[in-house]
């Protein structure tokens, strides 16, 4: 990476605008709710875009796991490995199983095992990741709901199956490539969204294509000074659009270096403490803007990681699949990942 965005932390050269108080938000679902927007779901709203399936034509939007891939390692935490833990031939070597050589040598038996940090890969960020003044999204506070194993509200295990209308803006497209660190405008989703000629609901799910996803598999030009979500944009999606879930081809949803000089991350916590709003990072967004699908039926499911503060789909185990089957008849598309 050319210049983490640590470095340009400590620099702090951007000029602040207006700041508005951050406060953590008080959920209007009720004092025990853990979700935030993901409440805007109903049974009739998710029905009506399961009605829309009538093809199988699938993409799959997450990125591969592997040894070297792109990590946010900037505070020590540990990249991804893989291990195997049991071969063929060490099988018959050590015979760990106690059935003896012939069996052994019978039925092969490969065992594998991994170990990575959770921001990683296709995930999403729960409501616990970020806070703000030592409480998170509804006001939970560690003196009371955080353990030794870890928060014991608004985990990844709280997360319901999501089931929506989806949107991607491909930005990428719209302004070409963007330049280092760029932040995408509420004017820059707004053009696009005039170019590809679709509207956004309330409700609705929104991806964003910077283009970064393009660059995944070489990790350090995919790390490497990447665009990001501004404050503005995601005010406009949240506050005048009614955007449910938000999602991004990049490493981290926003640019850095930050907008605020008082917050590190003022995009992750207005979206997660102050509105309640979850984001998905690190998504493959290459092959719907190659084929031009900006309206789908989104529906994913996570892995119930308790009392974990992101979601990480795992590529090999547990598995993780996510596609995408189009409606040939109504442009309509269904992202779906099966656990």
């Amino acid at each position: 990476m050319k210049a983490t965005f640590f470095s340009m932390l400590l620099l702090l050269t951007v000029a602040v605008k207006a700041q508005h108080k951050e406060v953590v938000g008080t959920s209007p679902w009720g004092p025990e709710d853990e979700i935030g927007t993901l409440n805007l779901m109903t049974e009739a709203s998710k029905l009506h875009v399961l009605s829309q399936i009538n093809s199988g034509k699938a993409y799959d939007l997450s990125v591969d796991y592997f040894v070297g891939m792109p990590s946010f390692h900037a505070l020590g935490d540990p990249g991804y490995q893989y291990w195997l833990t049991h071969t063929p031939h060490g099988t018959i070597v050590d015979n760990p199983n106690g059935i003896g050589e012939t069996m052994n040598r019978k039925v092969s038996y490969t065992g594998d095992a991994i170990s990575m940090y959770t921001h990683m890969g296709t995930h999403i960020d729960a409501l616990n990741h970020f806070g703000l003044n030592g409480k998170i999204w509804n006001g939970f506070t560690p003196e009371e709901h955080l353990g030794d194993k870890g928060w014991k509200k608004t985990g990844a295990e709280t997360i319901p199956p999501i089931i929506a209308r989806g949107v991607m803006i491909d930005v990428k497209s719209s302004k070409g490539t963007l330049p280092a660190n760029y932040r995408i405008t509420a004017k820059d989703l707004q053009d696009a969204l005039k170019k590809q000629r679709v509207g956004l609901e309330p409700g609705d799910v929104v991806v964003i294509r910077t283009g970064q996803g393009e660059f995944y598999q070489d990790a350090n030009h995919y790390l490497d000074n990447y665009p990001g979500i501004s404050l503005d944009a995601v005010k406009w999606l949240i506050e005048d659009q009614g955007i449910m879930l938000l999602g991004a081809d990049n490493l981290s949803f926003e640019a850095f270096p930050p907008e605020r000089e008082d917050n590190w991350v003022p995009v992750h916590t207005y979206l997660l403490a102050e509105k309640g709003v979850m984001f998905i990072e690190q998504m493959y967004l290459e092959e719907l803007a190659n084929d031009e699908v900006y309206e789908f039926a989104f529906i994913a499911a996570s892995l119930k990681l308790k009392r974990c503060k992101r979601l990480s789909n795992a590529s090999h185990c547990p598995t993780y699949i996510q596609i995408i089957l189009k409606n040939l008849n109504n442009k309509q598309h269904v992202s779906l990942h099966i656990i």
